[in-house]
């Protein structure tokens, strides 16, 4: 069986921050179930985002290149398993996730699900650790993707195609 690898993509402007915190119960998950993961930290990167706070919309941008790139050159994320998180103290993370997933549907990428949406609280990385149901979701949603991973790879293995996928028809709704 190859190695399966998780991408860890980390938009936030905070290298140690509550993303992380998150992204790194996922990988301690992963690793239990036998998956290995590369953080990917895009917050530190010249993409532009929100010039007023320097605090958001790195990962918007970031989506915005990696899914046009993809759009225009080949099918490159279909078949992919993908999942969204998000941090915050208070609210605005179902939006975060409605945003982020609706570049991988429109992929074909399968998004693989928790137990509740896959956000965790806190202002802080101290604040993460203590929302213990968040945590609890973080380390579902690990699991949920080592078991897709793994179901993927043992039906490549046993001749199972992936679906044939069809030339994409644009249509204009301005009739």
């Amino acid at each position: 069986m190859d190695t399966l690898k998780v991408l860890l993509v980390n938009g936030s402007p905070h290298k140690d921050g509550c993303v992380s915190t998150a992204l790194s119960e996922i990988a301690d998950t992963l690793k239990s179930e036998g998956i290995d993961s590369t953080p990917f930290w895009v917050g530190n990167q010249p993409v532009a985002g929100c010039i007023g706070c320097g605090a958001s919309g790195a990962m918007t941008s970031f989506l915005d290149r990696a899914f046009f790139i993809n759009e225009f050159n080949g099918d490159h994320f279909a078949g992919k398993p993908a999942a969204a998180i998000a941090t915050c103290r208070r609210s605005g993370a179902t939006a975060a996730l409605d945003q982020m997933n609706k570049y991988m549907t429109d992929c074909n990428m399968p998004i693989v699900p928790s137990q509740y949406w896959n956000v965790v609280h806190g202002n802080t990385p101290e604040e993460i650790h203590r929302d213990t149901e968040g945590l609890q979701t973080m380390r579902t949603l690990a699991r949920n993707m080592a078991w897709l991973l793994k179901c993927l790879e043992a039906g490549r293995l046993t001749g199972i195609e992936t679906p044939v996928t069809e030339e994409k028809i644009k249509t204009n709704f301005i009739r």
